[in-house]
C-alpha cells in the first residue's frame, strides 16, 4: 500500500518493532479490537497480524502517521533512535504520543524524553515485565513512567494489553530503573542457578533431583526481600539472624566445591570479594543487605 490515513480515534494504535514481544503487543491489541498499524524494520514478520486485520505500513514514518498512539519495542536504545530519529518519523510523530516499551538504561530513557520534547513528540517510557506469552492476558506486568496526565489519557488503550499497569513517576527514566533493577535480581538469579546446576552435577546430583529443593529455596527469598528492603530504607542492617561472616563461610564453601571440579567460581568468587570488602569495614556483625550499602557508597 502507498500510505495509510491518518486517524484521530483513541482505539487506533502503531506498533514499531515486530520481534516476539512486538507481535505479542500488536497481537493483543487487535484482539481487544483496536485498529492496529504495524512497522518492522526487517519486513516479513506482519504475515499473521495482517491476516488478523492489522495494516501494514510501507514506513516507519507512514505507520508513525496512522495512529495518535505509537508503541515502539525493539532490541533497544540504539534500534529505536535509528528508526525514530530519522527526519520523516519525528516529522510524523509530532504532536502524537509515542509510549516506548524497549529495554534500555534509565538515562536513555531520559535522553529520548528531551528529544521527544524538542520535536513536539508527547513521550511515555516504559517496560514489560513478564515473557511475551503473558501479554494479554491477565499475568501481564507493564510499568510505566513520564507526564500522568498523558499517562491517564492513554491508559485505557495501554489497558487492552492486559495485565496490571503501574504508573511509577513523572520521571521518564524511572520505569527503567525499576527495570534494570529487577532485571538485575532475575539475571544474577538464573546466573547463581546455572552455576548451582554445573556443581551439583559434578557431584553426582541431576538437575531434575535439585530442582524441587531449588524451588525451596527460591520460596524463601520473597520474605528475604521485605526484609533486606526494610533494612536498607532504615539503615538498620541486622545480622541476628545470619550476619555476613556466617555468609562468607557458606560462599567459601560454594567457591572450593566448584574449583575442586575445575567448575568457574567467577560468580561466587565476586560475592564473596564483596562480602570480605564488607566484613573488612567492620559489618561482619550486619547482615548480607548491608553490601548495598557498600556498594553505592562513592
Amino acid at each position: 500500500m502507498s500510505s495509510l490515513p491518518s486517524h484521530s480515534s483513541q482505539s487506533a494504535v502503531t506498533v514499531i518493532g515486530l520481534g516476539p514481544m512486538g507481535r505479542a503487543l500488536a497481537g493483543a491489541f487487535l484482539a481487544a479490537g483496536a485498529r492496529t498499524t504495524v512497522w518492522n524494520r526487517t519486513p516479513g514478520r506482519a504475515g499473521e497480524l495482517a491476516e488478523r486485520g492489522a495494516e501494514i505500513a510501507d514506513s516507519a514514518a507512514e505507520a508513525a502517521a496512522a495512529s495518535p498512539l505509537t508503541v515502539v519495542c525493539v532490541v533497544n536504545y540504539d534500534a529505536s533512535d535509528a528508526v525514530l530519529r530519522a527526519d520523516d518519523v519525528a516529522a510524523a510523530l509530532k504532536g502524537r504520543t509515542l509510549v516506548s516499551l524497549t529495554a534500555d538504561t534509565p538515562a536513555r530513557a531520559r535522553d529520548t524524553a528531551a528529544w521527544a520534547a524538542d520535536h513536539g513528540i508527547r513521550y511515555l517510557d516504559g517496560a514489560v515485565m513478564t515473557p511475551a506469552p503473558s501479554i494479554g492476558t491477565p499475568d501481564a506486568v507493564f510499568i510505566h513512567s513520564g507526564p500522568a496526565d498523558l499517562y491517564a489519557e492513554h491508559a485505557p488503550l495501554l489497558g487492552l494489553l492486559g495485565g496490571t499497569h503501574a504508573h511509577l513517576g513523572e520521571d521518564p527514566g524511572r520505569a527503567a530503573a525499576y527495570d534494570v533493577a529487577l532485571l538485575d535480581i532475575f539475571w544474577t538469579s538464573m546466573t547463581g542457578y546455572a552455576h548451582a546446576l554445573a556443581v551439583a552435577k559434578a557431584e553426582g546430583v541431576s538437575a531434575g533431583e535439585l530442582a524441587p529443593f531449588a524451588q525451596g529455596i527460591g520460596a524463601i527469598l520473597p520474605p528475604l526481600f521485605a526484609e533486606f528492603a526494610k533494612d536498607v530504607d532504615s539503615g538498620t542492617y541486622s545480622g541476628a539472624i545470619n550476619p555476613l561472616t556466617s555468609a562468607l563461610s557458606s560462599i567459601e564453601h560454594i567457591v572450593h566445591t566448584s574449583e575442586r571440579h575445575g567448575i568457574d567460581a567467577s560468580v561466587m568468587r565476586a560475592a564473596e570479594a564483596l562480602a570480605r570488602r564488607t566484613v573488612a569495614l567492620g559489618h561482619g556483625g550486619d547482615g548480607f543487605s548491608r553490601i548495598a550499602e557498600v556498594l553505592g557508597r562513592r
